[in-house]
Protein backbone atom coordinates (compact mmCIF):
# COMPACT_ATOMS: atom_id res chain seq x y z
CA UNK A 1 0.00 0.00 0.00
CA UNK A 2 1.50 3.37 -1.14
CA UNK A 3 1.50 6.67 1.55
CA UNK A 4 -0.76 9.08 1.18
CA UNK A 5 0.42 12.43 -0.57
CA UNK A 6 1.34 15.18 1.36
CA UNK A 7 -0.69 18.11 0.28
CA UNK A 8 0.97 20.70 2.14
CA UNK A 9 -0.35 23.30 4.42
CA UNK A 10 -2.74 25.46 2.49
CA UNK A 11 -5.57 28.59 3.08
CA UNK A 12 -8.61 26.49 3.62
CA UNK A 13 -10.40 29.43 4.28
CA UNK A 14 -10.52 33.29 6.11
CA UNK A 15 -13.50 33.60 8.02
CA UNK A 16 -14.59 37.53 8.17
CA UNK A 17 -17.18 38.83 10.89
CA UNK A 18 -20.18 40.70 10.02
CA UNK A 19 -22.83 42.06 11.55
CA UNK A 20 -25.91 41.85 8.56
CA UNK A 21 -24.97 39.17 6.69
CA UNK A 22 -28.14 39.89 3.65
CA UNK A 23 -26.54 43.14 3.37
CA UNK A 24 -22.86 42.14 2.36
CA UNK A 25 -23.00 38.68 0.83
CA UNK A 26 -24.04 40.77 -2.51
CA UNK A 27 -20.82 42.49 -2.50
CA UNK A 28 -19.23 39.27 -2.76
CA UNK A 29 -21.47 37.68 -4.58
CA UNK A 30 -23.08 39.87 -7.26
CA UNK A 31 -20.25 42.64 -7.40
CA UNK A 32 -16.84 40.55 -7.04
CA UNK A 33 -19.08 37.53 -8.87
CA UNK A 34 -18.03 35.29 -6.14
CA UNK A 35 -19.96 31.77 -6.21
CA UNK A 36 -21.54 31.09 -2.94
CA UNK A 37 -21.42 27.57 -1.53
CA UNK A 38 -23.64 26.18 0.87
CA UNK A 39 -22.10 26.06 4.65
CA UNK A 40 -23.62 24.54 7.67
CA UNK A 41 -23.93 27.24 10.25
CA UNK A 42 -21.42 26.61 13.48
CA UNK A 43 -20.64 28.19 17.01
CA UNK A 44 -23.20 30.46 16.94
CA UNK A 45 -22.83 31.89 13.32
CA UNK A 46 -24.60 31.99 10.43
CA UNK A 47 -22.09 31.25 7.78
CA UNK A 48 -22.34 32.19 4.11
CA UNK A 49 -19.37 30.86 2.04
CA UNK A 50 -17.95 32.26 -1.10
CA UNK A 51 -15.52 30.99 -3.04
CA UNK A 52 -12.39 32.12 -3.80
CA UNK A 53 -10.31 29.98 -6.25
CA UNK A 54 -9.50 26.63 -4.26
CA UNK A 55 -10.03 28.44 -0.97
CA UNK A 56 -12.97 30.29 0.55
CA UNK A 57 -14.21 33.25 2.32
CA UNK A 58 -16.69 32.32 5.27
CA UNK A 59 -19.18 35.67 5.82
CA UNK A 60 -19.96 35.02 9.73
CA UNK A 61 -22.87 36.64 11.51
CA UNK A 62 -23.82 36.34 14.95
CA UNK A 63 -26.71 34.03 15.70
CA UNK A 64 -27.23 35.46 19.29
CA UNK A 65 -25.99 38.01 21.62
CA UNK A 66 -22.66 36.56 23.62
CA UNK A 67 -22.01 34.36 20.55
CA UNK A 68 -18.25 34.03 19.82
CA UNK A 69 -18.79 36.15 16.73
CA UNK A 70 -20.80 38.51 18.50
CA UNK A 71 -18.15 38.82 20.84
CA UNK A 72 -15.23 39.45 18.55
CA UNK A 73 -18.00 42.63 16.87
CA UNK A 74 -18.84 44.25 19.83
CA UNK A 75 -15.05 43.95 21.07
CA UNK A 76 -13.42 44.89 17.43
CA UNK A 77 -16.19 45.71 15.17
CA UNK A 78 -16.62 43.91 12.01
CA UNK A 79 -13.52 42.62 9.93
CA UNK A 80 -11.34 39.35 9.61
CA UNK A 81 -12.15 36.58 12.47
CA UNK A 82 -10.05 34.16 11.65
CA UNK A 83 -7.32 32.41 8.98
CA UNK A 84 -8.18 28.57 8.47
CA UNK A 85 -5.02 26.54 7.61
CA UNK A 86 -5.53 22.64 5.99
CA UNK A 87 -3.06 20.44 7.25
CA UNK A 88 -2.35 17.12 6.58
CA UNK A 89 -1.65 15.47 9.98
CA UNK A 90 -4.16 17.74 12.82
CA UNK A 91 -2.92 15.55 15.24
CA UNK A 92 0.68 16.08 14.58
CA UNK A 93 0.63 19.37 13.89
CA UNK A 94 -1.26 20.51 16.79
CA UNK A 95 1.63 18.00 18.53
CA UNK A 96 4.80 20.48 16.99
CA UNK A 97 2.64 23.40 18.09
CA UNK A 98 2.75 22.53 21.70
CA UNK A 99 6.51 21.00 21.95
CA UNK A 100 6.93 24.45 20.34
CA UNK A 101 5.67 26.66 22.95
CA UNK A 102 2.31 28.08 20.94
CA UNK A 103 -0.57 28.45 23.17
CA UNK A 104 -3.65 26.36 22.20
CA UNK A 105 -7.24 27.61 22.05
CA UNK A 106 -8.04 23.31 21.65
CA UNK A 107 -6.11 20.91 23.43
CA UNK A 108 -7.35 18.04 20.99
CA UNK A 109 -8.86 18.37 18.00
CA UNK A 110 -13.10 18.90 18.17
CA UNK A 111 -15.60 18.77 15.32
CA UNK A 112 -16.59 21.88 13.61
CA UNK A 113 -18.14 23.26 10.58
CA UNK A 114 -19.16 20.43 8.26
CA UNK A 115 -18.04 17.42 10.15
CA UNK A 116 -14.46 18.62 9.60
CA UNK A 117 -11.83 17.86 12.83
CA UNK A 118 -10.75 21.59 13.41
CA UNK A 119 -8.42 23.15 16.79
CA UNK A 120 -7.71 26.69 17.32
CA UNK A 121 -4.53 28.50 18.06
CA UNK A 122 -4.72 31.30 20.88
CA UNK A 123 -3.56 34.92 18.54
CA UNK A 124 -0.84 35.60 21.41
CA UNK A 125 1.24 32.77 19.88
CA UNK A 126 0.27 33.99 16.02
CA UNK A 127 0.84 37.66 15.60
CA UNK A 128 -2.51 38.44 16.93
CA UNK A 129 -4.17 36.00 14.35
CA UNK A 130 -6.44 33.68 15.34
CA UNK A 131 -5.90 30.40 13.38
CA UNK A 132 -7.82 27.77 13.23
CA UNK A 133 -6.28 24.63 11.90
CA UNK A 134 -8.13 22.07 9.71
CA UNK A 135 -7.36 18.43 8.86
CA UNK A 136 -8.43 17.78 4.88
Amino acid sequence: MTAPTSRGTRIAHIGIAVRDLAAILPFYRDVLGMPEVLLDDADGARIAGLAAGESLVELLEPERTGSPIDKFIEKRGPGIHHVCLNVDDLDGTLARCKAAGVRLIDEQPRLGAEGKRIAFLHPSATAGVLVELSEY
